[in-house]
């Protein structure tokens, strides 16, 4: 009987566990949903593209706002006149080199992105979507010897002049500001300072640079006895011991100086035993009157492994850790140490830039591979300022570098006030009220505004990696950043121009007030829409 009992329970149970199962199985089936996908087709896969695009989205809006124009003008200018294939609309080629630097891609991904995107390439012009790509990677190479900084510059001069114009003849022209000689009276604050744009490459050393030169050596060195035909005993270059002698010195976390001269030592004397080996090899090829061996890019690098091996060889026997011109990167030999002196990098390896800063727009003055000192640039940039907007500035925002005696002397001959203290000892007698003293402050402080801007370049859009190259696309990439800087400050400037304006126009509406669309204009010329299109936008 018991048994039967315990079989009768145990099925009840074994039941009623089958019922709970099922139903938490049939419960998973509805709150996780999953199809398999291995059926789906591409072709049917569900698409917005037939419905219209957003209007505020920011390729859309920044599309208003860039000068293509302008651009395709100074870019037709590098084209070549000749026949041949057409080029690339020039649209396409700044709004690419415009998405790749807000997005801080690479040159494949801006290509792929470029791709995969409508509203990119509403943004480069197109009329449809295109599923192909615009052109090739390898373009951006051309592209960027062909737009240098200066092309850059004047677009970014551009985009000032046309946020400042109405103002600026507004001002020039009226009478009461004019001094005695006629010219307009002095206008606008101008901030100016000078930073880096580092190059992306490795930190530079004494042995590093010279195992570099030798590893490259070694390598020509096996092809001329190979193109030679391997005549004789192949030249000894002990790279075995080297190498183990580099390994063995790079190991070490901490070196002393004896044990940095003792490598160097070495590494100096198989560069230049490498060294005659080629000139040997290339004596013996050019007896049988063959090709020249080595290619333009072999015959460069051969020509900077000499100049390096001639400079750590000097600064070797004079104990030095400088020389003039000294290079820092066989593959970017137009480098140069930059000394700033900064808690973080004493040094830093790029070129130098000595920037300007007007009313928030950007625009380098000087761009220089070589270190110099920045206090040379001030009046070439007041000077630059007075040409663009047709007056001197009122004050100048600078660094204590560049309060000189001979500065400070020709600002004074200008009326231009300067944010630095006076030289020699402060007289007792002098008494300032603190209105004076908390303007003086403000002005001071408003000179980080130029730091601010180095760090939007810096943090936001790479500005101290700049992976290209050769000097003439690094100074590329560089100016091509400042511009889009510049072109975002300007897009925000437009964008507010335009609540302002239909502001304006709600409240006189409201006021039964006409609109004076032509009198705003003159106000700020920044708004370019037209009243039909405001009214437009009143009523969505």
């Amino acid at each position: 009987m018991v048994n039967k009992l315990s079989f009768k329970f145990s099925t009840f149970f074994f039941d009623k566990c089958k019922e709970i199962a099922r139903f938490k199985t049939k419960s998973l089936h509805i709150m996780v949903k999953y199809e398999s996908p291995s059926q789906l087709k591409i072709e049917e896969f569900k698409t917005p593209f037939l419905r219209s695009l957003l209007a505020d989205n920011r390729w859309v809006l920044l599309s208003k706002v860039v000068p293509w124009d302008k651009f395709a003008s100074l870019y037709l200018k590098a084209m070549e006149t000749g026949t041949g294939r057409p080029p690339i609309s020039p649209r396409i080629v700044l709004g690419a080199l415009i998405i790749k630097h807000i997005e801080s891609l690479d040159d494949r991904g801006t290509i792929a992105i470029i791709q995969e995107n409508p509203y990119m390439q509403y943004f480069l012009g197109l009329e449809e979507f295109d599923p192909n790509p615009v052109f090739d990677p390898s373009l951006f190479v051309e592209i960027r010897k062909r737009i240098g900084h200066e092309q850059f510059d004047q677009l970014n001069t551009a985009l000032i002049q046309s946020s400042s114009k109405s103002d600026d003849q507004k001002h020039n022209q009226n009478p009461k500001k004019k001094d005695g000689d006629g010219k307009p009276q002095n206008k606008g604050r101008l901030q100016t300072d000078a930073t880096v744009a580092d190059q992306y490459i490795t930190y530079p050393t004494d042995p590093g640079i010279l195992n570099q030169c030798r590893e490259k050596s070694e390598g020509m060195i096996d092809k001329l006895y190979q193109i030679n035909g391997k005549e004789g005993t192949k030249p000894r270059t002990y790279r075995r011991n080297m190498r183990k002698a580099f390994l063995s010195y790079s190991k070490k976390k901490n070196h002393t100086k004896a044990e940095i001269r003792k490598i160097k030592h070495k590494l100096l004397e198989s560069v230049n035993r490498n060294l005659k080996h080629i000139d040997r090899l290339l004596d013996s090829i050019e007896e049988k009157k063959s090709k020249f061996p080595l290619n333009f890019r072999e015959q460069k690098l051969l020509w900077v492994i000499r100049t390096v091996f001639e400079q750590q060889n000097q600064m070797y026997k004079q104990n030095s850790n400088s020389c003039p011109n000294r290079i820092v990167n066989i593959y970017q030999p137009h480098v140069r140490p930059i000394p700033r002196g900064k808690a973080r990098s004493k040094t830093e390896f790029g070129s130098k830039l000595g920037v300007s800063l007007d009313n928030g727009y950007a625009r380098i003055n000087t761009f220089s591979w070589e270190a110099y000192n920045e206090s040379t640039d001030l009046k070439d940039q007041v000077e630059a300022y007075r040409t663009l907007h047709g007056h001197y500035p009122e004050l100048v925002q600078v660094d204590r570098i560049y309060a000189t005696r001979e500065n400070r002397e020709w600002l004074q001959e200008h009326g231009i006030r300067i944010t630095a203290p006076p030289l020699g000892r402060p007289l007792a007698k002098e008494k300032q009220t603190s209105y004076s003293k908390n303007k003086k402050r403000k002005e001071a402080a408003e000179r980080n505004q130029v730091e601010g801007k180095f760090g939007q370049g810096k943090n936001g859009y790479n500005l101290n990696k700049i992976r290209a190259r050769l000097q003439k696309t690094s100074e590329s990439w560089v100016a091509c950043i400042f511009f889009i800087m510049n072109l975002i400050k300007y897009a925000g400037d437009f964008s507010l121009s335009q609540l302002l304006a239909l502001y304006l126009m709600i409240k006189q509406i409201i006021t039964a007030k006409p609109f004076d669309f032509l009198e705003y204009k003159k106000i700020h010329i920044n708004f370019t829409s037209s009243p039909d299109q405001m009214k437009f936008c009143l009523m969505e």
